[in-house]
């Protein structure tokens, strides 16, 4: 029995003063809201919250709590979305578009092989993403390195394997990186990654395409040089010359979690006018251009994530209409999605602990307490068995999450919660606001949608405690592609005194 329904007003609860303005209280508390959830979640006849046909209390046994369960199928389907309908929409513009999964928004040997299986490219940001690309067996040239800093290590294995491309971040990186090449009689292919100073709707760490970031060769003309050219056409001009590259193109990456189509359209426009520019001034055709990834997903019922369709056509329209205006030819267009592929694929399971609920104050401008009298409201906490050393993106973002009961449903009013982990931090919040049913209790089992993107990839041993382990799901199985650390693994690496 399939239960997914959009969130409306609930008709007999009013909802708390102390909920966000976007938290309407959920016609039915057991429903699965739309869009947060990968394709397999649904509740079974008995209530429980199933995933690819099994349930989360057999996966509570079997593997523990918290755990980071994933949809296969969903992954699968996702990545083959963006693939088919960027292939699509710029089949007639450059013959298609080469889509890079980003790596550092989830990576394990497994998730590499369904990203080649499923035809994806592979954008790693590490040496050590670099190590599981290996292992994985991917082949080197369908491989990106990133990284604003990058160790002459890391330089040397990109070429040991054969890389595709390795994103070079500033000057003095793009020297080192030739250097490295020429001395090993090799040339790297290397794209030039500009700041085209847009600015991304998304909070403000994660918008990297504005001049005042680490990230990127400057696109503004630098004042203070005599000839008045900016980092960028000075990394065009030197890459260019220098023996040791093969110039492939530019790259751009605006931000993450964004929903607004405006800025990835406006630096499409802006490094295709750049391209141009370089090719008339100094005879260079570059026949590559990334345009990046971070398109946003729900996380709450509130978000509207585009589908990739929609995102591929807006996309194509604009390098079409600026190529023809330009009056050259499209270079092949790549992209790089991690977020939107692997976020919603994934939720978290926790197990409930202790509860308590607090009288606070109504907040200003709620419209309570204005006759003078001091107005309080209840506010719940449900203690779950994880917390920031497995979700420390709200407490580093301030970002919303939403929570179901997963384990049973229920008839009982919906009560404003908050869902906070169990580490001595008052900042340690899971889910910031969210309705539960009021007979959530110990025991109970929570899951939290939206958790595949920089989730375990931020996960830390904070108050030592061992990282979760993720399980894929699918067709009736589930295994774990990651396994759970033990507090044996936490202690071996502790050397004594």
């Amino acid at each position: 029995m399939s239960v997914k329904a959009e969130t409306t007003a609930h008709t007999g609860n009013a909802a708390s003063p102390l909920a966000p303005g976007w938290l309407a209280v959920p016609a039915d508390l057991n429903a699965l809201q739309e869009p947060m959830w990968a394709g397999s979640v649904e509740r079974n006849d008995a209530g429980s919250l199933t995933v690819g046909g099994v349930t989360v209390q057999e996966l509570k046994e079997q593997f523990g709590t918290p755990l980071f369960v994933m949809d296969e199928a969903d992954f699968r389907a996702r990545a083959r979305a963006f693939k088919d309908s960027f292939d699509a929409a710029f089949a007639e513009i450059c013959g298609g578009v080469d889509v890079y999964y980003a790596g550092k928004s989830f990576l394990c040997t497994a998730v590499v092989k369904w990203v080649e299986e499923e035809g994806l490219r592979l954008d790693t940001a590490s040496g050590g993403e670099l190590a599981v690309a290996a292992r994985a067996g991917i082949a080197g040239e369908r491989v990106a390195l990133h990284g604003n800093n990058k160790s002459d290590a890391e330089i040397n294995r990109a070429l040991d394997m054969g890389l595709g491309r390795i994103v070079v971040d500033s000057l003095d990186e793009l020297v080192r990186v030739g250097d490295i090449a020429r001395v090993r009689g090799e040339q790297a292919k290397v794209m030039l990654r500009l700041t085209p100073g847009v600015h991304a709707h998304t909070h403000e760490f994660i918008a990297t395409a504005h001049e005042d970031q680490k990230f990127g060769l400057s696109m503004a003309a630098d004042t203070t040089d005599q000839a008045g050219l900016s980092a960028a056409e000075e990394a065009v001009a030197a890459a260019s010359a220098h023996p040791g590259i093969e110039l492939l193109g530019l790259h751009c990456h605006i931000g993450s979690q964004i929903f607004e189509p405006d800025g990835f359209a406006l630096a499409a426009e802006k490094l295709l006018r750049f391209l141009a520019a370089m090719q008339e001034k100094y005879s260079i055709v570059m026949p590559e251009l990334d345009l990046g990834g971070g398109y946003g997903i729900a996380y709450t019922p509130v978000d509207t994530p585009r589908p990739a369709a929609e995102i591929a056509e807006a996309m194509a329209a604009v390098v079409r209409s600026t190529c023809a205006e330009l009056g050259i030819a499209s270079p092949r267009i790549s992209i790089e999605p991690g977020r939107a592929i692997v976020g919603s694929t994934t939720f978290t399971l926790y197990e409930v602990g202790t509860l308590k609920t607090v009288r606070v104050d109504a907040p200003a401008g709620s419209g309570a307490g204005e006759d003078g009298n001091n107005v309080t409201y209840p506010r719940r906490y449900v203690s779950v068995d994880g917390g920031m050393s497995d979700n420390a993106r709200p407490v580093l973002y301030d970002a919303d999450y939403s929570a179901i009961l997963a384990s049973r449903t229920s008839t009982a009013a919906p009560q404003l919660s908050r869902v906070v982990g169990k580490h001595c931090e008052s900042g340690d919040i899971v889910v910031r606001d969210v309705y539960l049913p009021e007979d959530v209790a110990a025991g109970d089992l929570l899951a939290v949608p939206g958790t595949g993107a920089y989730c375990w990839a931020l996960s830390s041993n904070y108050n030592y405690l061992a990282r979760p382990g993720v399980v894929a799901v699918r067709d009736g199985s589930a295994r774990l592609i990651v396994r759970g650390e033990t507090e044996e693994d936490l202690l071996n690496r502790d050397m004594g005194a």
